[in-house]
């Protein structure tokens, strides 16, 4: 069974909340029944290309979810420990393991004291730090669970491209050009998010900007080193319309989302 309470560092125990908790059920309905997610058909992917995982490897996935990165680790041969702070996303996780190779936990992300030191591979975060109001913190607390020369694999939407509320597609109809509006970039800001735009009442969400900057400073005094950067483009096509020749040239020019790879130091 998973816990309802987590372990903070101090020997306390906490309940963490998560705005997440909230939207569990329609998170959840949205990467397991259709098939043409991001998550599905591009962060995957490439994140199990780039972590290289072996049979035997421990690994994190911190801000799990519902667990699907965790149970596609587990199928590669991982032996994976997910962690969330949503008690609903957790419960979801549990109901759809089948794998002895995974055990959950509830936990905000930054309160790993129940952990063994040094005793993770690889940590993943996959587009959850832009939801965390402390990620300083939350890479100390990777940094102490880290095995030495172990690595974090952060997934996180384009800092310079996608900006919540502030960022956004346009088209030039006189040069035929598709091209990304950004109104803002530098300064950190923290944006909330209606989740059913439309609805009388919709849950919300926080988001957090930071530019690209803060994530390499924070590695830094956190002990660790970026080791690997790439920049992903959507994988949609457009087939058919006046548009689509340039909303295609544009998915190609312009990322979506931004992986970074740090080793402990």
């Amino acid at each position: 069974m998973y816990r309802r309470q987590a372990q903070r560092s101090d020997g306390a125990t906490t309940t963490p909340k998560s705005s997440w908790g909230a939207v569990a059920d329609w998170y959840s309905d949205l990467l397991e029944t259709q098939k043409d997610t991001f998550q599905k058909t591009l962060i995957l992917p490439n994140l199990t290309r780039l972590m290289k995982i072996k049979n035997g490897d421990k690994i994190l996935d911190l801000a799990c979810g519902q667990g699907f990165f965790s149970r596609e680790f587990a199928k590669l041969g991982a032996q994976v420990t997910g962690v969330d702070a949503a008690p609903e996303l957790i419960g979801l996780a549990e109901k759809q393991n089948a794998s002895k190779d995974i055990t959950y936990r509830i936990a905000a992300a930054h309160e790993l004291g129940s952990l063994a030191k040094k005793s993770f591979d690889k940590i993943t975060i996959v587009l959850a730090i832009q939801n965390m109001h402390n990620p300083h913190e939350v890479l100390d607390a990777c940094h102490a669970v880290l095995n030495e020369k172990g690595t974090m694999h952060l997934v996180i939407n384009h800092p310079a491209y996608r900006i919540p509320k502030a960022s956004s597609w346009g088209f030039d109809e006189e040069n035929g050009i598709q091209y990304r509006r950004v109104e803002r970039y530098l300064s950190e800001h923290k944006t909330k998010i209606t989740m059913h735009p439309g609805k009388e009442s919709s849950e919300v969400t926080y988001s957090y900007h930071r530019p690209m900057q803060s994530f390499f400073k924070w590695f830094s005094n956190s002990g660790f080193a970026v080791k690997n950067v790439e920049e992903w483009i959507s994988d949609k096509i457009s087939d058919s319309g006046p548009r689509a020749e340039a909303e295609n040239f544009a998915r190609k020019e312009i990322p979506l989302f931004m992986y970074l790879e740090a080793i402990k130091i």
